[in-house]
């Protein structure tokens, strides 16, 4: 995922399901990858980090999945 799509999903977490930026926060630092020379954020591995550490609903993890099958045709 680019910095800037990147960018459109975490402004979507904030916005539309009114994440916090501290929860978001924790949930990036347990979801970067570190076998990268340069860790990246990962959507899926985010939302699913907010999801088992009790930062999002099941219904807001369907939203943010929905979200980005919408934005981000992965067919």
């Amino acid at each position: 995922m680019t910095s800037t799509n990147y960018a459109r999903f975490i402004n979507f977490l904030q916005n539309e399901l009114s994440i916090s930026s501290a929860s978001i926060a924790v949930a990036e630092r347990a979801s970067v990858t570190s076998e990268l020379s340069y860790p990246q954020p990962d959507s899926n591995a985010l939302s699913m980090i907010l999801w088992q550490y009790g930062l999002v609903t099941l219904e807001q993890l369907d939203k943010i999945f929905d979200w980005l099958q919408n934005t981000y045709d992965f067919n």
